[in-house]
């Protein structure tokens, strides 16, 4: 059995995971999630970039907003537990201008957020398959505020 996030080549899995962006070579414009190839060109108005690199995102971020998901999302969303137990979602600003859209650390809810409060991206699976465990990235409470 292996690990395999859920998504490939949008967030790393190692020690100190982070998100992967394309980030403009003339701007320096970052853009999550990233494309396969880049956009082919920069989605800054103002730039006419057409190079990217990838690039990792901070790790911490400050919550902008966050809810719960009280109901059941429809496929292909695959509950990991029956019957379905609600989830907290935030979305995270960070330091480069994005705001990055997330469930909540396992152990975490609606209660341990607050607009403006740190939280650190953590990696953890999803629900297992056949061939292993589907590994997301989600939000992580540090207990720091604004």
């Amino acid at each position: 059995m292996t690990a395999t996030p859920a998504i490939e080549g949008w967030f790393t899995t190692g020690p100190e995971p982070a998100l992967l962006a394309d980030r403009c070579t003339t701007c320096a414009t970052a853009y999550f999630p990233p494309t396969a190839s880049g956009a082919g060109f920069c989605r800054n108005p103002a730039c006419g970039g057409e190079e990217f690199e990838t690039v990792e995102l901070s790790r911490r971020g400050r919550v902008w907003s966050y809810t719960d998901a009280q109901y059941q999302p429809p496929p292909p969303f695959v509950p990991p537990t029956e019957p379905f137990e609600p989830f907290a979602l935030a979305a995270v600003e960070l330091p480069e201008g994005l705001t990055v859209l997330g469930q909540v650390a396992a152990g975490f809810g609606v209660p341990d957020l607050a607009v403006g409060a740190e939280v650190e991206l953590v990696v953890e699976a999803l629900h297992g398959t056949d061939e292993g465990d589907l590994l997301i990235w989600r939000w992580r409470p540090t207990g720091g505020t604004a």
